[in-house]
């Protein structure tokens, strides 16, 4: 047996060419993490130094049931505290939140006020990286957002067939070829199928969708997706009026133009009726 060096490393050769369980270590083929040449979670293959091992393996999750039944939850790791699956930081389905985003993020809008001449260094402008990404995060919140998170619940069995309007619902939201904001109202109605839907709820669905980089066009119709998915009624209708600050502070300026986009469902798309009635209860002030 003799002292070699791999890679400026000292291992054990036991004169046959064979490296010892030393170097199996430091290669990472042991007990199933990282060593210094990157195999990583038992998973094996060839070595930044040349080597090859064998067929990769799969990983699973060895949180057992009852753990994962007392308040477990895979997003921020609860349940999952002893399991290597959920916390070894090189998985790439490790969850995550959208602030761990903020460090890279902020290194961008740094390189961006460079790039415009600007000085990143001067008094005005030192922490307007971080702030501007975690604007950019509150601007696009909706990602983290899901639609039965934001109903919690909060739709009711009841014995009601006539039209439900909600209209003038603030929007925000950000236009996605030039990252610049447009806002305006919503108007949403909906014709019940012995499902009511909490008011509020209305409003929170809009915030899921404007709250992403968005087209208005498909803003519109996803609203009346979501309204349909959480009380199957026998129709909905959706109207946006928004302003968008692309036409208005960049290319053609026009800064009293507004865009009217609608998505009609159901009845409201097959009964020219029950649409002007919708029509009609919008536009009354």
């Amino acid at each position: 047996m003799k002292e070699v060096q791999v890679n400026g490393h000292q291992h054990v050769s036991n004169g046959n060419g064979t490296v010892s369980e030393l170097e199996k270590h430091t290669n990472g083929t042991s007990n199933g993490y990282a060593g210094h040449n990157g195999l990583s979670n038992g998973t094996n293959g060839t070595t930044s130094n040349g080597c090859t091992s064998s067929k990769k393996q799969s990983v699973k999750c060895t949180c057992s049931k009852s753990e994962l039944e007392n308040g477990s939850d895979t997003n921020n790791n609860q349940g999952h505290e002893k399991c290597t699956f959920h916390h070894d930081l090189e998985l790439d389905h490790k969850p995550s939140t959208r602030e761990d985003l903020l460090p890279l993020m902020s290194k961008s809008y740094r390189m961006l006020l460079s790039s415009l001449g600007e000085d990143p260094e001067r008094q005005g402008l030192l922490k307007t990286p971080e702030r501007a990404a975690k604007a950019m995060l509150f601007f696009t919140k909706g990602y983290d957002q899901s639609l039965e998170e934001a109903l919690n619940g909060a739709v009711f069995d009841e014995d009601h067939d006539e039209m439900v309007v909600v209209k003038d619902i603030e929007m925000f939201s950000m236009c996605e070829h030039h990252l610049v904001p447009f806002y305006g109202k919503v108007s949403i109605g909906y014709l019940p199928c012995k499902k009511i839907l909490g008011l509020s709820k209305l409003a929170r669905i809009v915030e899921i969708f404007s709250r992403r980089l968005q087209v208005q066009e498909r803003l519109t119709k996803q609203i009346a997706v979501a309204v349909t998915q959480a009380v199957q009624p026998a129709g909905v209708a959706v109207i946006i009026e928004g302003v968008h600050m692309c036409m208005v502070m960049r290319g053609v300026q026009k800064i009293n133009s507004k865009t009217v986009t609608s998505t009609m469902l159901g009845v409201f798309r097959d009964d020219p009726k029950t649409r002007e009635e919708f029509l009609t209860l919008c536009n009354n002030k």
